[in-house]
């Protein structure tokens, strides 16, 4: 992972701040008593309860390692810089599909902490690049895998 910018929300700067801080407090303590263990239950080189202990340790220490590069590397977003006259990182969109007249809403947020289950679609996905920078009423063509969506951007809030 290259030092690049991350940009974040405060919501998502606490979630990945709350992470970072279970992964070290909790979770560190509680493989490093399964690897006691697992030790104790004799040879270790046949032993799995060991080696699925020491590759949940090196899961951990690998996310612990990301999450400070990604911390450090954060440019927080704050509320009052959100623009509602046209669309940021940090906006909440209502945007329209033009074919089947469904609406939806959108968190734009950095591909750190997007997460479209959640509604919270990252700046640089096919959708968030299409509505970036637009105003409300405007008519984007979204580039998907099933082809072009037009979308028009119904609402633009905080």
């Amino acid at each position: 992972m290259s030092d690049k910018e991350v940009i974040l929300t405060q919501d998502g700067l606490k979630r990945l701040e709350e992470e970072l801080e279970n992964l070290k407090s909790v979770k560190r303590r509680e493989v490093a008593e399964r690897i006691k263990i697992a030790i104790g239950y004799g040879d270790i080189s046949e032993n799995s309860e060991y080696e699925d202990a020491k590759n949940e340790q090196a899961f951990i220490e690998g996310r612990i390692i990301t999450l400070e590069k990604l911390l450090r590397n954060a440019r927080i977003i704050n509320k009052d810089e959100i623009d509602v006259d046209t669309v940021s990182i940090g906006s909440k969109v209502v945007v329209e599909d033009l074919e089947f007249g469904d609406s939806m809403e959108y968190s734009i947020v950095g591909t750190a902490e997007s997460d479209p289950l959640q509604n919270k679609i990252s700046n640089e996905s096919p959708v968030g690049r299409a509505i970036l920078g637009k105003k409300k009423g405007t008519v984007v063509d979204v580039n998907v895998p099933a082809g072009i969506i037009q979308y028009k951007i119904v609402d633009i809030k905080k």
